[in-house]
């Protein structure tokens, strides 16, 4: 036992040396394990490339910045003094500047863009509302008084016009063929410093219930907008307009690289409005709705959480009238399915007044069809 033992034991110690030797000598002698492939696709050498981005943007901006304008407003603001002060005692030994209303001037700043050699502007209605002088400085060194043609607060725009000689004016650009990562400039005149540009992506388009606008449908970027580029430019890499920016996300006050500018389609639909007749006319219905949930779906046994739910009816209303009640889910409207409620506004508010429309709408687990005359949207106060 012991002899084989010791054969055993000399056998794997010549064995484990031969490996040693063959493992430092030659390697590749050693058998291999059989290991999974790997495959991966390679692109061919011809499939197309993205395109290369250009190393500036000096065309664009050369293009767009002088139709963008910097906008400076004024307004006398009063302040009430203690009443104690209007007292002729205490007006014989103070100032008369210390009693009674003073009148305080009030000035901000925003931008614009003309948008017609004629010297119409547009802008964002907060910039220019209430104000008692507007003054408009060009990027060549003029500068002009200004007068409002017309607002609508419900997209924050407005349209404001100059007297001036060979102004340039920014071209529109197709929004409906805009992409997320499309690269864009935005122009304006951000703390007042002066004209500036500066460069971002396009983050998302139709941005919508975020609480800033009645209608909302904006484009989101990531190009800095600060206090200041409000009624600017935001312009596409061959420089027409795509947007007018209009508001920022930001708990500072300054950029943190979500910025929104309401798109050029809304902005033209809105000018040609308020140019031709001063004001912009909408349809309206008279309900008041939410969306529609995946839980409000399942409960009113819908397929797919979609449409809006209407909450309310106003009295005497277009809805009231063609027989709409509360627990209705507005489907369709003229045949466009709806969304959700911000889908559903932007589609009514886009109707005439007076045309009769068909409404589909989901009632007591069946779908019905209604027809409406569509009303006039009411201008609400201030307005």
């Amino acid at each position: 036992m012991k002899k084989l033992w010791l054969i055993f034991a000399q056998t794997a110690t010549v064995g484990l040396a031969v490996w040693f030797v063959i493992t430092l000598v030659a390697p590749q002698w050693l058998p291999r394990a059989v290991t999974d492939v790997v495959t991966v696709r390679q692109s061919p050498a011809t499939a197309s490339a993205p395109a290369v981005a250009p190393s500036s943007y000096h065309d664009a901006a050369h293009r767009a910045m002088p139709a963008v304008v910097n906008i400076y407003t004024a307004k006398d603001v009063k302040t009430k003094s203690h009443p104690l002060l209007n007292d002729p005692f205490f007006k014989r030994f103070f100032d008369d500047r210390f009693g009674g209303d003073d009148s305080q001037r009030a000035s901000s700043l925003g931008s614009g863009v003309i948008v017609s050699d004629r010297g119409y502007i547009i802008t964002n209605n907060h910039v220019v509302e209430s104000a008692d002088e507007i003054e408009v400085a060009l990027a060549d060194g003029r500068t002009a008084e200004a007068t409002i043609i017309g607002s609508d607060l419900d997209t924050d725009l407005a349209v404001i016009k100059i007297d001036l000689d060979a102004l340039p004016t920014l071209s529109f650009a197709d929004v409906k063929r805009m992409q997320v990562g499309d690269v864009v400039l935005a122009i304006g005149n951000p703390f007042g410093v002066g004209q500036t540009v500066t460069m971002g992506i396009v983050s998302a388009l139709g941005r919508s219930q975020l609480g800033i606008n009645t209608f909302e449908n904006f484009i989101q970027t990531d190009a800095a907008i600060n206090p200041g580029n409000s009624g600017g430019a935001l312009v596409d890499a061959s420089g027409s307009l795509v947007g007018i920016n209009t508001a920022i996300y930001s708990r500072s006050g300054g950029s943190l690289g979500i910025g929104f500018a309401i798109p050029a389609t809304t902005v033209r639909q809105v000018m040609d409005e308020i140019i031709k007749t001063g004001s912009v006319t909408r349809g309206w219905l008279g309900i008041e709705a939410q969306d529609v949930t995946p839980e409000l779906a399942a409960s009113f046994k819908l397929a797919d959480a979609h449409g809006a739910l209407i909450a309310g009816v106003v009295r005497t209303g277009p809805a009231d009238a063609a027989g709409m009640r509360p627990g209705d889910i507005l489907l369709s409207i003229a045949g466009n399915p709806v969304k959700d409620s911000s889908d559903m506004l932007n589609q009514i508010a886009g109707l005439k007044p007076d045309t009769e429309v068909p409404i589909g709408i989901y009632r007591a687990g069946k779908p019905q069809s209604v027809m409406v005359k569509i009303g006039k949207r009411p201008r609400l106060s201030g307005r």
